[in-house]
């Protein structure tokens, strides 16, 4: 879908409005997202074929690049280094798996492998089981099934460098709240965790991804909507919102850290001077 309105992001506003901030981590991962509200969705901006590297972009989103971006935007305030060098580094870390850019496949294509890599990173914690999430298995083979989706995939190498991920994420149990029982969880989430959305479709793991915000004793989804083109917060609270839609079958959660000093980080800094 086309963008129907531009997003300017001004670094040195962001700068002038956050920088001396005192929010804890939960609001300001929220004031951030909503700093964003109005800005484009669109679908695909990391998919533009040719030799990976780090896509940075502010004037348009895709629910997961959102909250990358947020999330690496909220790092920097916690660590009080706004340079968009900073940026650029906090965004390479949660982006690609151990921090490093090893072409396509090192890009961390499936939410569940994605929190698996930040988790171990210490950027963000897996509170799916906190919430009462229950195990089960699935088989992830979504990117490789659906390979002319995926231009790269067209390469051999690549091709099965991605299917060899998929398998490995196959074997890692998926910790799942079931959408029935959304409604007894809220007590447990907090403004700016993460919500990822489980997806029913054959072998993928989520089909969508936002943050939690509260208003007043309801839960909503800040996220970047492919149905409202645009950063919104959802119309209707988040259990409303799963039940319109048959493909979700419940929620995975996770916690942004607020310690931004994590020995990855370090050695990610080293790496990359």
């Amino acid at each position: 879908m086309i963008p129907t309105r531009s997003f300017q992001f001004n670094l040195s506003h962001f700068r002038q409005q956050f920088g001396g901030s005192n929010l804890s981590r939960s609001d300001l991962v929220c004031a951030i997202g909503y700093y964003f509200l109005g800005a484009p969705y669109q679908a695909g901006t990391l998919e533009a074929g040719g030799k990976e590297k780090l896509n940075v972009n502010f004037a348009q989103f895709d629910c997961f690049t959102f909250v990358e971006t947020v999330l690496a935007l909220t790092r920097c305030v916690l660590a009080h280094d706004l340079p968009l060098k900073s940026f650029r580094r906090q965004l390479q870390l949660i982006r690609y798996r151990q921090g490093l850019i090893d072409g396509y496949a090192s890009r961390l294509h499936y939410f569940t492998d994605w929190l698996h890599d930040n988790k171990n990173k210490g950027i963000v914690k897996d509170i799916s089981r906190q919430i009462g999430a229950k195990p089960q298995h699935k088989v992830i083979n979504f990117m490789t099934t659906h390979r002319n989706s995926y231009p790269a995939l067209q390469d051999e190498n690549v091709f099965q460098e991605i299917r060899k991920i998929e398998k490995i994420i196959s074997l890692r149990k998926l910790y799942v709240l079931p959408r029935s029982e959304c409604s007894g969880a809220g007590g447990n989430i907090k403004n700016g965790d993460i919500i990822a959305v489980a997806s029913l479709t054959e072998g993928l793991d989520v089909a969508h991804v936002g943050f939690a915000l509260w208003r007043g004793n309801k839960l909503y989804l800040l996220h970047a909507s492919s149905k409202e083109n645009e950063v919104v917060v959802s119309a209707k609270p988040l259990n409303d919102y799963l039940r319109q839609n048959k493909n979700y079958t419940g929620i995975i959660a996770a916690r942004v850290k607020d310690d931004v000093s994590v020995t990855s980080m370090s050695k990610f800094i080293l790496l990359n001077k």
